[in-house]
């Protein structure tokens, strides 16, 4: 946890690629909003942590997408919870929240349209619209309601001076739920 709060300490002042918010508003954000439509603990601690991968060590990462953040994020942040001990419900939400946008361009041109700047700029990064066996595929994962549900806190969670509880509130949530061995 101490790495945890250190990584959102250094980097999380920084802005949210493109957004109006910071790394730290946007992980409150979309950790009040989980918790606000009534998600366990370990939604809500997915919804914290789903960015942590930008805050990582940039030799963790294998590129940048043009000023919108670190290549493969999404995996890199899952990994990095895994190894401390955060359940797999945890890390298949944070790990298949690009591809849940991927799959609702591939299912819902309006959601395309309706996609932030900053979303259409990642998007060609992060592989662009599911194929249809793609979308199958990711039908199937057993936290497919789940992810879509954290991917809409994600878009939601840009809001300038939005009131939520602090970081050390949410940590506590993100010590619970982890599973030290």
């Amino acid at each position: 946890m101490d790495t945890i709060e250190k990584l959102f300490a250094q980097g999380g002042e920084g802005a949210y690629f493109g957004e109006p918010v910071t790394q730290v508003e946007h992980a409150l954000q979309s950790a009040y909003l989980a918790e606000q439509a009534g998600a366990d603990d370990e939604t809500i601690v997915a919804a914290l942590l789903h960015d942590i991968g930008h805050l990582l060590p940039p030799e963790s990462a294998e590129g940048y997408m043009d000023g919108y953040g670190t290549v493969d994020h999404e995996k890199l942040g899952a990994d990095f919870l895994r190894a401390r001990g955060f359940s797999e419900k945890v890390a298949q939400l944070i790990e298949h929240h690009v591809n849940a946008k991927r799959y609702l361009v591939f299912k819902n041109p309006k959601y395309f349209a309706r996609l932030s700047e900053a979303s259409l700029k990642t998007l060609e990064f992060q592989g662009g619209p599911m194929s249809e066996a793609e979308a199958a595929t990711f039908e199937a994962n057993p936290y497919f309601k789940g992810i879509l549900q954290m991917r809409t806190w994600d878009e939601q969670a840009k809001i300038p001076d939005l009131a939520t509880p602090s970081m050390e509130y949410y940590l506590a949530k993100c010590r619970s739920v982890q599973n030290i061995h």
